[in-house]
């Protein structure tokens, strides 16, 4: 068998054995963050829940908490870009991490991490979905049950490729609850796992979904959120 022949995830996992991971901040060898990268995932640790003065206010309706470890900027944004574009999965360990730590301190509550999905032709090229590395590592910490409930129903564009006003619109009816996955949501208060949150109208589409399911409330975290 040639390794073009091989799953894709099975030959990201062999190249990640055979190649030592470099730090995603400074690019130094030994660790995906290394100890001087990492504590930029724990920004806001410490930092009393809600929104901070000078960030577009509010958790979106009909979310009932939204939280995030860090700015989109710097080590996280790098972070970030290794997991979502470079193909770093490893690094989905200390972001995940990072995101349990925050949620820990001051979530209000949530008993289901469900992540929110790229689509699945994105997750063919890419040969995995971000979001879904994150909730499970997230929940390792956490010891909360994490579940694929939501799938795209439709392709969309790139959130950050919009303007602000245009983005709730590409999102709108955008996720469905897999049919498997309706009973698991019924009655449930579900923390939306995803990367970066900006007017969050991704997390709203989601929520919008899940509620319409049965769920009893969603909240949503995300590692970093951009200004």
């Amino acid at each position: 068998m040639t390794a073009s022949s091989l799953p894709v995830r099975v030959v990201g996992r062999l190249l990640d054995l055979a190649f030592p991971a470099a730090c995603a901040g400074c690019r130094a060898e030994g660790a995906v963050l290394c100890a001087v990268c990492l504590p930029a995932l724990y920004a806001r640790q410490g930092a009393p829940p809600g929104v901070p003065l000078g960030l577009p206010s509010a958790v979106p309706l009909p979310l009932l908490q939204l939280e995030w470890c860090a700015p989109y900027a710097g080590v996280v944004r790098s972070a970030l870009h290794a997991l979502k574009y470079a193909g770093e999965r490893r690094v989905a360990v200390p972001l995940g991490t990072a995101m349990a730590a925050r949620w820990a301190e001051c979530g209000a509550g949530g008993e289901l991490l469900v992540p929110v999905p790229i689509h699945a032709e994105r997750r063919r090229r890419r040969g995995y979905d971000q979001a879904v590395l994150l909730a499970e590592a997230a929940a390792a910490s956490l010891r909360l049950p994490t579940v694929v409930a939501l799938a795209r129903a439709r392709q969309t564009r790139p959130q950050f490729e919009l303007g602000r006003e245009r983005r709730a619109e590409n999102v709108a009816d955008a996720f469905r609850v897999q049919d498997a996955a309706r009973a698991v949501v019924v009655g449930r208060w579900i923390v939306l796992v995803d990367d970066v949150a900006t007017t969050g109208a991704t997390l709203v589409a989601c929520a919008q979904a899940l509620l319409a399911a049965g769920a009893s409330g969603v909240s949503a975290c995300a590692v970093a959120r951009e200004a």
